[in-house]
């Protein structure tokens, strides 16, 4: 991009040039070889296309559960947490070996045991994830919540959140349960069936503080 000056104000395009005012100047400027029409049919665009489709969905995907994580995940206090959220998403998209390049998708990577260990693993910001040490144990009119290391804390907050990928949208409930003890066995209300996938979202805090974070 550059300026001009000219007796001639022209606004346009003249060969491979495009002419404009930007900021009260006049501009000149190379016309893109991006071809919009191009990209949506060439084959040469192809690969392009799919690495886009799939950006996209993880994006949204990303998007939606952060949102329902919302009031917790902000006392990370990482900037780039969307960022990070979304390059785990697309991480664990990869893992899709069912569909076709273009069409990998989230929900198929993380049935996966490789995409159940991303998500448990993943750190928001400098908060403690559970270091795998906690899991749900499913039962037929409620859940279990299952610690093999001895987590101190007064109040343990645990979300069920249900993912609809295709309409983009999340289900959630959150459940307060005071704590007398150390985390060890704890039950919680099941919101959803057994044949739904259900990520669960646990947070531990003590005096207000959070001490652990993260999906189990």
């Amino acid at each position: 991009m550059a300026t001009y000056e000219s007796l001639i104000k022209i606004t346009g395009s003249v060969g491979d040039l495009v002419f404009y005012t930007l900021n009260g100047k006049n501009v000149v400027r190379k016309k893109s070889g991006f071809n919009k029409n191009a990209f949506k049919k060439s084959p040469s665009y192809e690969k392009v296309r799919q690495n886009s489709s799939e950006f996209g969905h993880c994006s949204k995907i990303g998007k939606i559960i952060r949102q329902a994580l919302d009031p917790h995940i902000k006392a990370a206090q990482d900037p780039l947490l969307y960022q990070s959220f979304a390059k785990l998403m697309t991480e664990i998209k990869d893992l899709d070996s069912i569909s076709g390049r273009g069409q990998r998708n989230v929900k198929n990577g993380i049935i996966t045991e490789g995409g159940k260990k991303l998500l448990t693993q993943f750190q928001f910001g400098k908060v403690a994830n559970w270091e795998d040490a906690v899991s749900v144990q499913l039962g037929l009119w409620e859940n279990t919540l299952q610690s093999d290391k001895s987590f101190k804390g007064d109040e343990i907050i645990i979300l069920s959140v249900k993912v609809d990928f295709d309409l983009y949208s999340t289900e959630h409930f959150q459940q307060k349960i005071s704590l007398q003890q150390p985390i060890q066995n704890i039950p919680f209300e099941k919101h959803f069936s057994d044949d739904d996938l259900v990520f669960y979202f646990v947070v531990l805090q003590n005096e207000g503080q959070i001490v652990n974070m993260g999906f189990v």
